[in-house]
């Protein structure tokens, strides 16, 4: 290894183009390794050579061909496998016992980037378990970035941070990753760069700025100061039993916190900001689903003004942080049991990043004051997306990986809807983004419900004070959201 070439013997999966330009990167960098084969099923291809690469094949026959062509890693180049077609070639490769296999992720047929190797990852679940990506040019839809100054904010949680990996694309001038955490916005800061420096995306000056929401003044002062045309406004306390528990900070956070961006963003000149909701905020039985609903409203009425303010709802995203699948890994690889809360339990599930990809889009084509859906598709049953993960990992349901039932936790639903019954979708021009037709709305009356709320949401400590504030902001929250659960007993802390 003198030259500093990695002993890895490479199958790619894919004699395309994708799967051609990550063999040129892997020659031109050594370190990763020698690509000693394509595999591949087309039969045009097979026996073939690409950049002097034998393509072997069908995929089938891969525990022969290693037999005469070792190799211990595959990468899988296939950017439009459909999910049932990466099922197969993931099982044909676990039986052939690979020691790693890594995939690479939907992005480039997501973005017009070319593909890179340090895009490549460790195969997951949830590459196997949604349908195949909407494709969508990017560098098409975020033409109304180009040249501007753009502000994430929860640019280190999972929805922000994938905003701000498909902005590269954009053109920005500048890329401002606002965030509370300091250890989330240093990775993806670090991230980013990196991503620069291997040539994807366009030359971006990239800006990490820690601050909080909450904090009134410093948010009117960093949007003057920072002067973003452009805001994604991701961040967000999510959780929903947490925040059962912490039902003040749930609003205080996700309600002012966000009238304090959007004002300071109206102040500041920002013309066009897109608020990341959820479909929690449908008929809200949480104190969350409230936060997000007043949310809504607050962005909604902002944009009535004649600025490009809008709101795009969509629902659970696979592999966010607390999602159900990390939990259900941890299970899995534990030897069980894998818990439920309800037989009939079902959520709306897109990959992070087709879901960017479409939020990036609809804040381009939206028009202010209107809120977008984003078509999920038809919800996933909990209980059949365990058992898929349990057969990923090689383990039979049931058999060597029991399923148990907790019950619901607090604020949760069997059902998650999009909207309401008296709502009303609409097809739009844009393939997989809806317009709600709203049938009623509480602008009306959300100036006064968030006086009322301010007072018990800012109000001195003591343990009185807290245990009645939280009951009385239930109470409020009950004035414009009858679906709200109020629950017999608070936390006593």
């Amino acid at each position: 290894m003198g030259n500093g070439r990695s002993k890895n013997k490479i199958y790619i999966i894919g004699a395309g183009l994708t799967g051609l330009t990550i063999a040129r990167e892997i020659e031109a960098k050594c370190i990763f390794g020698r690509v000693v084969a394509f595999l591949d099923d087309d039969p045009a291809k097979i026996g073939t050579r690409l950049n002097n690469i034998p393509v072997l094949g069908p995929l089938e026959d891969v525990v022969d061909l290693l037999k005469s062509t070792p190799a211990n890693e595959a990468i899988i180049a296939m950017p439009s496998a459909t999910r049932e077609q990466l099922r197969r070639v993931y099982n044909t490769l676990k039986k052939a016992e690979f020691t790693r296999i890594r995939i690479l992720p939907g992005i480039p047929q997501i973005l017009d980037d070319q593909p890179h190797l340090i895009q490549a990852r460790e195969i997951d679940p949830e590459d196997l378990l949604t349908r195949k990506a909407v494709k969508i040019s990017l560098k098409e839809s975020l033409s109304y970035v180009r040249g501007k100054r753009v502000l994430v904010t929860g640019a280190g949680g999972s929805i922000g941070s994938e905003l701000c990996r498909q902005l590269l694309s954009g053109g920005a001038e500048r890329l401002y990753l606002f965030g509370h955490g300091e250890n989330s916005i240093y990775e993806i800061t670090r991230e980013l760069r990196l991503l620069q420096e291997e040539g994807v995306g366009e030359k971006v000056d990239v800006v990490p700025v820690i601050g909080e929401l909450q904090d009134r003044d410093f948010m009117f002062y960093i949007l003057k100061r920072l002067n973003a045309q452009v805001v994604f406004h991701a961040a967000a306390h999510k959780h929903v039993p947490m925040l059962e528990a912490n039902s003040v900070e749930a609003v205080k956070n996700n309600v002012f916190g966000t009238r304090n961006v959007v004002e300071a963003s109206v102040e500041a000149g920002v013309s066009r900001f897109v608020f990341i909701s959820t479909d929690k905020a449908v008929n809200p039985s949480s104190v969350y689903g409230a936060s997000k609903l007043l949310a809504e409203e607050i962005v909604l009425k902002a944009g009535k003004n004649g600025v490009q303010y809008l709101v795009v709802r969509f629902g659970n995203v696979l592999g966010s942080r607390g999602s159900i699948v990390p939990l259900f890994r941890r299970q899995i690889l534990k030897g069980g049991p894998v818990t439920l809360t309800h037989p009939e339990a079902s959520r709306f599930f897109m990959t992070i990043p087709e879901a960017v990809s479409l939020v990036l889009k609809a804040g381009g084509v939206g028009d202010g004051g209107e809120l977008y859906l984003l078509d999920m598709g038809k919800p996933i049953k909990i209980k059949e997306l365990a058992e898929q993960m349990i057969r990923f990992y090689g383990y039979e349901p049931e058999k060597e990986i029991k399923i148990s039932y907790t019950g619901l936790r607090p604020g949760e639903k069997v059902i998650e809807r999009l909207w309401s019954e008296e709502d009303f979708p609409e097809e739009t021009a844009y393939t997989k983004i809806l317009k709600l037709k709203r049938a009623r709305a509480i602008n009306g009356r959300l100036n006064s419900v968030l006086e009322l709320l301010m007072p018990i949401c800012f109000a001195d400590y003591d343990k009185n004070t807290v245990y009645r504030n939280r009951r009385e902001l239930r109470k409020t929250l009950r004035l414009i959201i009858p679906s709200l659960n109020i629950p017999e007993d608070e936390p006593e802390y």
